[in-house]
């Protein structure tokens, strides 16, 4: 199960995450999410733990506790959404160059 960590502070790192979360049972990932240009973390970051038990039961005792001094949100990652660019803007956009 992945889950979803949130409201880090950006002084966290993957050593942290996965520190907090190994004392709820084994973690195969742990990964604050960063910013591509400049490599500063975006205050949220993902752990993956094979068995769904003690990811549950570190979600309960995860959630609102202080990682790196804030109070961690952690529950369970959903699914990412695709982004699609506004299909009609952009036409309407092309119409009304032409007009």
């Amino acid at each position: 199960m992945i889950l979803f960590v949130g409201n880090l502070s950006f002084k966290a790192t993957d050593d942290h995450l996965r520190t907090t979360f190994e004392a709820f049972g084994q973690v195969t990932s742990a990964r604050v999410a960063k910013e591509r240009d400049t490599g500063r973390s975006r205050g949220f970051g993902f752990v993956e733990m094979p068995n769904e038990a003690q990811a549950r039961k570190a979600i309960e005792a995860a959630n609102n506790q202080p990682i790196c001094g804030r109070p961690a949100k952690v529950g369970e990652a959903r699914d990412r959404q695709p982004r699609h660019p506004p299909q009609a803007d952009m036409q309407n956009q092309g119409d009304k160059a032409g007009s």
